[in-house]
């Protein structure tokens, strides 16, 4: 394999159009190889080009420094009825650092109309300290005296701060929608996106520490109100949420999106299952899929289980850790209030598998409160008909009534 970056994601390209996904995965770097396996990969992959066709061009390769070491390179994909964008981080020695497929129009994002970037301000900060600090980025409403603040947590996989997928940054929206409503957002690039992490990391160390940490941040702010910090998590993120809460009594109520309640293995299968009655490419992932949830499932895992028997390539670590969590029950037990939001049209957490357990956990809490947008799927993008992968390309934007209704809430 060549080290000039643009040869390496042209090859990888090359190597996922002709199906060969264990040899991408053999070009990954030690902390993209715990978060992505071949099998997911290949789901993923036929995911994307399901609807567009089989490849029939790789264009030319775009390179950009992100810092010393590392290029990212845009690989622009044809295929017979659409295209996509291959994104990848390369670092000196060939392997792959990220790996993502995006929409072919790489538009920039465009700030929401219901965003009003004049009435704050940005400031970048450091969340954490030491070899594992990580960046992040503070929205701060202009005026005098305290306002509430809220710490952002995005879902399963790097994210950056911002959650960007192709054009789009639904952290972004929420923490411009929220600052320009009063309320001081701080979020973060999480630090699987900034450092690699040793084989045996678990959700926990992928969330607390640093959630923990952008909390004190903030109460230690003159112009936030130190009683008044919440936390808000998406995806894995309101999963990990109660876990945060747990840990920092001081947090003052969480607030999350499409939480998911169902054990990610199970959910994985469900998930999958479902992206094949979509496009019968993926059936061979779902095969994988359930094999691997068993091994989750089953008596005999342990930390040494190797991680390629195991789903997204997480280690046994991760996923003893992630089988003995539970969000619901963890949740129930916090005296803080929660606002737990749905998608209806979402199918990666859904109303039925996930909603239904908070619901039926925190029942008998009145500071609970549960809200469902009929038209959102789960980046809480508004739409109609069934959801699928490819609703997520087009440049689009959090659903305003979640962003009003989520200011309200913490800042009535």
């Amino acid at each position: 394999m060549a080290t000039d970056p643009a040869a390496t994601a042209t090859t990888v390209v090359e190597m996922a159009r002709d199906g060969r996904f264990t040899e991408i995965e053999g070009l990954f770097a030690a902390p993209l190889r715990a978060q992505v396996s071949a099998e997911a990969l290949r789901a993923a992959w036929a995911a994307e080009t399901g609807g567009k066709g089989p490849v029939s061009a790789v264009g030319e390769p775009v390179s950009e420094p992100i810092q010393a070491g590392l290029v990212r390179v845009s690989v622009p994909v044809t295929c017979e009825h659409g295209g996509l964008t291959v994104v990848m981080a390369v670092d000196d020695a060939g392997l792959l650092n990220g790996l993502r497929f995006a929409p072919a129009d790489l538009a920039e994002w465009a700030p929401p109309s219901y965003a009003s970037p004049e009435t704050f301000d940005e400031y970048e900060v450091t969340v954490g300290a030491g070899p594992l600090a990580v960046p992040g980025t503070l929205s701060l409403p202009r005026g005098g005296g305290q306002r509430p603040g809220v710490v952002l947590l995005s879902g399963g996989g790097p994210f950056d701060r911002d959650a960007t997928s192709g054009a789009n940054k639904p952290l972004k929206d929420l923490a411009w929608g929220l600052a320009g409503r009063g309320v001081a957002v701080l979020r973060y690039d999480k630090v699987t996106h900034v450092h690699a992490m040793a084989d045996d990391f678990t959700m926990a160390d992928e969330y607390v520490p640093h959630a923990v940490a952008a909390v004190h941040l903030l109460q230690r702010r003159p112009d936030v109100d130190a009683a008044r910090v919440f936390v808000l998590g998406h995806s894995m993120g309101g999963k990990a949420a109660p876990r945060v809460a747990a840990a920092e009594p001081s947090v003052a109520g969480l607030v999350m999106l499409a939480g998911d309640a169902q054990p990610m293995h199970q959910a994985a299968v469900r998930v999958v299952r479902y992206l094949a009655a979509l496009d019968p490419a993926a059936k061979a992932a779902l095969e994988t899929i359930e094999r691997q949830a068993a091994v989750v499932a089953g008596p005999e895992l342990s930390p040494a289980t190797p991680s390629t028997e195991l789903p997204f390539g997480f280690s046994g670590s991760y996923w003893l850790d992630m089988r003995g969590y539970d969000p619901v029950a963890t949740a129930a037990a916090l005296d803080r209030p929660m606002l737990i939001l749905q998608g209806a049209r979402d199918y990666q957490v859904t109303v039925e598998d996930d909603l239904a357990r908070w619901k039926a956990g925190l029942a008998h809490r009145s500071d609970v409160t549960f809200r469902v947008y009929d038209a959102d799927n789960h980046l809480f993008f508004p739409g109609a008909g069934p959801s699928g992968p490819a609703e997520y390309e087009p440049a689009q934007h959090v659903d305003p009534a979640v962003v009003a209704d989520i200011a309200e809430w913490i800042a009535p």
